[in-house]
């Protein structure tokens, strides 16, 4: 059962950042910048709104909230609402799946990183070989 009442969950969930936070996103541009990779922007205008994205390179990398895409490793469903958060979680992976498919449709690479992955130093190793190996294509 949820210790908080509907309405001051709703407003504690509204709160959540889609951009921006900074237990993923800036820590992410705190390791691209430490490990010097260059040519990236944020939330560049293509399919999906990629969180950081090499334009000339076509690689695209999303950084996926556990709680929000269904991380394996440490995804937990509320205990209260559960079909709600259920559908929630199946819908953005199935959407994630979507904009994945177009992207490489249009020759993207596309990587997806987990929340609870971005300071693991095998990111940042297949966020350059990504990077790399596009760049080496083009």
């Amino acid at each position: 059962m949820d210790n908080r009442s509907k309405k001051s969950r709703s407003r504690l969930m509204a709160r959540v950042k889609s951009r921006g936070n900074f237990s993923t996103e800036q820590a992410l541009v705190t390791l691209l910048k430490a490990n010097l990779l260059h040519g990236w922007r944020r939330h560049y205008p293509t399919i999906g709104t990629p969180d950081f994205c090499w334009p000339k390179a076509k690689v695209a990398l999303f950084v996926d909230g556990c709680f929000w895409h269904g991380c394996p490793r440490c995804h937990k469903l509320p205990k209260s609402n559960k079909k709600f958060w259920k559908e929630k979680v199946i819908n953005n992976q199935i959407h994630d799946r979507r904009v994945n498919s177009r992207l490489r449709r249009d020759g993207w690479a596309v990587l997806r990183v987990w929340g609870c992955r971005v300071k693991e130093k095998r990111t940042i190793l297949r966020i350059q070989k990504a990077v790399r190996a596009a760049h080496d294509s083009h």
